[in-house]
């Protein structure tokens, strides 16, 4: 077994909260894995570590690229929103099995941990078209994700925070169209609060370990030698490192993992220049002259107290409910071959919404879905 990128990912984790005792004893634990059956057109294997913590999923060899080559800026957008509902990938790895096939796979933080009271599960992609699953039997033991319109008549009820809610989900699918991609989707799950946890009082103790949870990121000590790290890091890599900081080994060819990003990101601002829009900048990065006005809204989005749980960042509580939301699979690009999928889509779904469209308008759409079914 292969890792890439092994020290950015330690040092995520670390400043995720996961110790790497409980990140090896969850995927090395002697009980076996849940396989989780998904209906996805991927033909991606899923699975979920036994303690339900973390979420295995194999990608291929295209889709590892498009994630090393963009970790850099991805790191950036976590140290700036350390609030972000974008999944939070920990680990990714390849396996050689003799006269077989090489397996990717990611590991991935599981939006819905602790699961043990949830009582429906959705993925939304903001659309119509094949967009509805029939729910597993009354009584039945089998848990069935459903869809957007099998939520339809429902609200996400969060009051206070439902202006956070409506701004980052803005601000990660923003993220998300200038990496140029779509079809992700918005995991959504609730179940009832209980008496104690509605009516709960912050005691002193309570308020501080909450807010401890809840400091940005960018001020913890992995963030700093994480990007210490992503700076001194020019040296190429060789084969036969078991870390690979940034590299999808290929015969004869090396990819640098800063120089990829650094590149990518500069194609980025370009891209987006170009299109009329602007992309803006970490203000703690920003030059001499920049309009650094933005500043309290950074720490506006990045104030949310967080729940005393050990998956807080995917938490929102409302006055009844608890909700589970994450963003996930942001691997699929917007290429010719998606564009030739939407136009023969508009073809053969006339007048109806279905999820391969540009990434603006993708993000738009899901912006507007969240603001319509919430309150």
């Amino acid at each position: 077994m292969e890792t890439f990128a092994g020290p950015v990912f330690s040092l995520l984790r670390g400043a995720l909260g996961v110790s790497e005792q409980e990140y090896q004893q969850s995927l090395s634990s002697s009980s076996c894995y849940l396989q989780f059956i998904s209906n996805s057109k991927s033909k991606a294997d899923f699975f979920l570590t036994n303690d339900k913590r973390f979420f295995l999923k194999t990608q291929n060899k295209r889709e590892i690229k498009f994630l090393l080559s963009n970790l850099k800026i991805y790191m950036e957008h976590l140290k700036r929103f350390p609030h972000s509902l974008l999944v939070k990938f920990l680990g990714v790895h390849r396996i050689k099995v003799p006269h077989r096939r090489k397996k990717y796979f990611i590991v991935m933080q599981s939006v819905f941990y602790p699961d043990d009271r949830l009582n429906a599960r959705y993925d939304i992609k903001g659309c119509e078209v094949s967009r509805w699953t029939e729910p597993a039997p009354e009584g039945s033991h089998i848990i069935v994700v459903l869809k957007d319109l099998n939520f339809e008549g429902q609200y996400i009820s969060l009051e206070r925070q439902r202006a956070w809610l409506l701004q980052q989900v803005e601000i990660d699918t923003h993220f998300l169209q200038r990496l140029n991609v779509l079809d992700y989707s918005l995991l959504l799950a609730h179940q009832p609060l209980q008496h104690d946890e509605r009516h709960q009082s912050l005691s002193f103790a309570s308020l501080i370990m909450r807010a401890k949870k809840s400091v940005s990121l960018s001020c913890c000590p992995q963030f700093v030698a994480l990007f210490r790290w992503f700076i001194i890091s020019s040296t190429p890599i060789h084969p036969g490192i078991s870390a690979v900081p940034g590299e999808v080994q290929e015969d004869g060819s090396t990819l640098l993992l800063s120089e990829t990003a650094d590149n990518y990101f500069r194609q980025s601002q370009v891209g987006v220049a170009s299109s009329g829009g602007s992309l803006q900048t970490c203000p703690e990065h920003a030059g001499p002259g920049s309009d650094t006005a933005e500043l309290p809204e950074f720490k506006a989005q990045n104030r949310r107290l967080l729940p005393n749980l050990k998956n807080p960042l995917y938490v929102i509580d409302g006055p009844e409910q608890r909700y589970f939301i994450g963003i996930i699979d942001i691997f699929t690009v917007y290429s010719f071959r998606k564009r030739l999928e939407h136009w023969w889509k508009r073809l053969r779904h006339p007048g109806r919404s279905f999820s391969t469209v540009s990434p603006q308008a993708y993000c738009v759409r899901l912006c507007h879905w969240v603001q319509d079914h919430t309150k």
